[in-house]
């Protein structure tokens, strides 16, 4: 299993793309893959492209939540696959997984601002499939628990995918983590954890107003809940050139396990 960042930005980020990533079981054939939100819009086609990755090849999606730096690029992606479904250029169907006011609201965006020809397969070949918290389903082959996070701003679910040999990975979406999802992230070998800023310059950035935590904070968590690795993403984009560096240097005095702090189009093994 591999975690292609498609996107590693925040919101409003000009420099990378907006946080978005799939996954990938390299031994699965036909090639599957997962992907996790869309971005902000048509530049996730993009973003496919620099990853080698045929974007007819996605059967899978979550949206965790309804911000536009994380659901527009999904509509996008309906676009693209209805259209190619019309002229039957596409093969197989397209999934897409969230919690139901969400899957609710792709739908009538979808049908708003799509060709007719675009959305005809809503139903029949693209699915919107509405998860309950701590419900279960299988994909790539693994069991994914989707679960509630707890969201301060807007409902929003993360999820657990089970890995095999006792090994978990959690993913939190793009707030902090709460206490009362510990179930899933506590002892995980892997977790997706959001990082607005370096605590350094949290004057500047402020990211306790727009929910989200530092580098710092996000550490200190993987560390009180034995993480095994951790992958920052959903950063602010004012030095690409020295974030990786500057944020492994913060994180690693208070978390001691292995640090990631990835780029666009960088590919993590699991």
């Amino acid at each position: 299993m591999k975690i292609t960042m498609l996107g590693t930005g925040h919101a409003t980020v000009t420099e990378c793309y907006n946080t978005c990533f799939v996954f990938q079981e390299e031994a699965a054939c036909p090639r599957e893959y997962f992907l996790v939100d869309g971005g902000g819009g048509n530049a996730l086609l993009k973003q496919f492209r620099g990853a080698g990755i045929d974007w007819k090849d996605i059967g899978k999606v979550f949206v965790t939540h309804k911000h536009l730096d994380h659901l527009m690029g999904i509509i996008w992606l309906i676009r693209m696959t209805g259209t190619h479904m019309s002229r039957g250029q596409y093969e197989g169907n397209l999934v897409i997984y969230a919690h139901g006011e969400l899957i609710a609201m792709i739908r009538k965006i979808a049908k708003m601002l799509l060709q007719e020809k675009e959305v005809i397969f809503l139903g029949k070949r693209i699915f919107l499939e509405t998860v309950q918290d701590k419900e279960c389903r299988t994909i790539l082959g693994k069991e994914v628990t989707f679960f509630d996070i707890h969201s301060t701003k807007a409902k929003q679910y993360g999820f657990s995918m089970d890995l095999g040999g006792g090994k978990r990975l959690a993913c939190l979406g793009d707030e902090p983590y709460h206490g009362n999802t510990s179930q899933y992230v506590k002892n995980s070998e892997w977790l997706l954890h959001e990082a607005f800023c370096l605590y350094t310059q949290a004057d500047l950035f402020k990211p306790y107003e727009k929910h989200h935590s530092t580098v710092k904070e996000a550490c200190q968590t993987a560390q009180a809940m034995h993480v095994k690795n951790l992958i920052l993403y959903h950063t602010e984009d004012s030095n690409l050139q020295n974030r990786k560096q500057a944020y492994l240097a913060e994180g690693r005095k208070y978390y001691h396990g292995n640090l990631f702090v990835p780029d666009d189009l960088e590919v993590i093994e699991l």
